[in-house]
């Protein structure tokens, strides 16, 4: 299962962007439909990221290399005197309708979820046995909600583009070297969330959810209504790849995560198998994975390394981590 550490110039640099099937031939006004099936449109972002930001490929390349250095000296995390890292959580609600301005319950529900998953504590977490010998169980990382920030608007659906995050027409990020910023809205081109990358503007840092599959009350709707698309896209944003590597038996820059030849969609049968070299059974269990949300529930314990490494003296969001 271990793969290489070498850079894939393509697979590394993504935006990340889930999407939600949907019929695009909907009226003007119409909300858009609830998600069917997570897909990824990340390309897109990325090349709109690369074409603003011309010193993006460098920073990112850069803390590959720091995180390759320092994924094996859990010396350099500093956490706090429990042993976590503690992460003030900032929600911005961006609604046109009623239904679509989440309740602060269902934002809660999605703190309450974050924390289970991020500390394996989720009631799920012991149904796989395939890959007892990797599973991460606490990652050291909790969520706090910090603050919600609500504002009506008479856009429709929102896109990629990152204007849900500015402050004309929509809201600009609560202290982003300090406090992950989650937008919710109702996302329009299929999207179901996406997460920005270590490395990126702090303008534009942080991650955006559909209202739909946001939390496990509320307006979140099956397949994606136990919050797991938060836990995915946070993953993202702590510098995780998919864990098919976003190629055919591509790279996701972990060593105990075993090669996928693409993305597993719904509910895969146990024991699902690779096509790619030494076919070994999927880890389509993996929050990485496109999985159902009732069918995604462990990070593995390289998973786990590589996020912590975000938060080592020197690293992309040491500026989170406690003294």
């Amino acid at each position: 299962m271990k793969k290489s550490l070498a850079l894939l110039a393509g697979g590394f640099l993504l935006m990340m962007g889930c999407n939600k099937s949907a019929n695009n031939e909907k009226s003007a006004m119409a909300d858009e439909p609830a998600p069917t099936q997570r897909q990824c449109a990340s390309y897109e972002v990325l090349q709109e990221q690369l074409k603003a930001d011309p010193g993006l490929a460098d920073r990112m390349n850069a803390i590959e290399s720091f995180t390759s250095r320092i994924v094996n000296d859990p010396s350099a995390y500093r956490l706090l005197p429990d042993g976590t890292i503690e992460i003030p959580v900032v929600f911005n609600v961006l609604y046109r309708t009623a239904a679509q301005n989440v309740s602060l319950a269902q934002l809660q529900s999605q703190i309450d979820v974050l924390n289970e998953d991020y500390a394996g504590t989720n009631a799920d977490h012991n149904l796989t046995t395939t890959y007892n010998t990797v599973k991460a169980g606490n990652i050291g990382v909790r969520f706090v909600l910090d603050q919600v920030v609500r504002k009506s608007t008479t856009k429709t659906s929102w896109t990629t583009n990152n204007a849900m995050k500015k402050a004309s027409g929509g809201i600009a990020p609560t202290s982003p070297t300090t406090k992950l910023n989650i937008w919710v809205c109702n996302m329009g081109g299929g999207i179901l969330g996406y997460a920005q990358f270590p490395g990126g503007a702090s303008a534009t840092d942080g991650v955006v959810l559909d209202d739909n599959a946001t939390g496990r009350t509320g307006t979140a709707t099956a397949p994606f209504h136990k919050g797991r698309t938060a836990t995915h896209e946070v993953g993202h944003w702590l510098n995780l790849r998919h864990i098919w590597g976003d190629a055919t038996c591509g790279n996701d820059q972990v060593g105990d995560t075993p090669l996928h030849n693409t993305a597993n969609y719904g509910c895969p049968a146990a024991g699902h198998l690779s096509t790619c070299t030494g076919t070994p059974v999927e880890m389509t269990m993996n929050y990485m994975d496109y999985s159902d949300d009732a069918c995604m529930y462990m990070f593995s314990l390289g998973q786990r390394s590589r996020m912590l490494a975000v938060f080592a003296s020197g690293g992309p969001r040491v500026s989170y981590a406690q003294p």
